[in-house]
């Protein structure tokens, strides 16, 4: 079964979408230069959408740095608010004409399992941004156009009671995010395995697995590959399935780097046990690193 592979944020060949600035900036300089940094940001998506469509490359996910200090305002006021809404909506369009499947992957500060009142409200502030923005793309509001995150925390080892907390919480958020919320297995040993939140989170409030291939392989080890793969196929019901792929920099290419780190390029391919994913590679070369993995193993499954 092919798979079908996309990237992350940046096009190494057109301009950086996720252009933003400090606080002191943002304070000095107020909404009007929010305002343009968050326009340009916008503008600048438009050509990789068609890029991306000429290069047979349908899977895309936003940066979440689009609009800087986007929880410090109301987005609508900002002065060039217009000019954003009018470009959001192309972006939209854009989409559907080309069949691009546009995702977010909100920073690791979004925090649902938390057991602290302001990180759940920072949490629900920042995720509810995201929904919005994609509501005014006009996207679906389903999982084929998700918003994933990790959990964040398990509460000092309690990974029961951080797992409440995250369905508990997930109840506080409007629809444009519940509907397109999605969560990924972690890559440390003491967090989240895709087991973990088929159990703990699937089971109790639906929401779908993104399965990374490199986080299974450094993080908790409570089932095989297959098994793991398996069970995040499961949760994503009539919607194709998301997965990531990494491989290992310190193994790959610098022996001084921690494990975690992201690699450049591909040297492992993706395994899907004949499963029909989506796959965002999440190396660094970007969209370099999806033409590179191509001309290695074109877009077949490796099994």
């Amino acid at each position: 079964m092919p798979i079908s592979l996309g990237y992350a944020c940046i096009n190494t060949q057109l301009p950086s979408p996720n252009s933003t600035m400090r606080k002191a900036t943002f304070e000095q300089k107020g909404l009007e230069y929010a305002g343009e940094v968050a326009l340009r940001n916008f503008q600048a998506v438009i050509p990789i959408i068609e890029w991306n469509y000429k290069n047979n490359i349908n899977l895309y996910r936003m940066s979440s740095d689009m609009m800087p200090w986007a929880s410090e305002y109301q987005m609508e006021y900002l002065p060039q608010w217009d000019q954003i809404l009018d470009t959001l909506q192309q972006i939209g369009k854009l989409s559907q004409q080309y069949n691009q499947r546009l995702t977010f992957h909100p920073g690791q500060f979004n925090c649902l399992a938390s057991d602290k009142d302001h990180v759940i409200k920072n949490s629900i502030t920042d995720l509810s941004i995201h929904g919005k923005l994609m509501d005014y793309m006009g996207l679906p509001q389903t999982t084929y156009h998700k918003i994933n995150i990790h959990l964040g925390s398990t509460c000092g080892s309690q990974h029961q009671y951080a797992m409440d907390n995250f369905c508990r919480n997930f109840q506080l958020l409007p629809d444009s995010v519940k509907s397109r919320l999605t969560v990924e297995n972690d890559d440390k040993k003491g967090m989240f395995s895709t087991k973990m939140l088929y159990e703990g989170i699937y089971k109790q409030i639906g929401i779908p697995i993104v399965y990374d291939q490199h986080h299974h392989e450094i993080g908790p080890q409570d089932s095989t590959y297959q098994e793991a793969i398996s069970m995040a196929f499961e949760t994503w019901g009539q919607i194709k399935p998301v997965c990531h792929l990494s491989n290992s920099k310190k193994e790959y290419e610098d022996k001084s780097v921690v494990i975690t780190a992201h690699s450049d390029y591909i040297y492992k391919p993706f395994m899907n046990y004949n499963l029909d994913v989506d796959v965002v590679i999440e190396a660094k070369m970007k969209d370099q690193a999806v033409l590179d993995y191509r001309k290695k193993w074109g877009n077949n499954d490796t099994i």
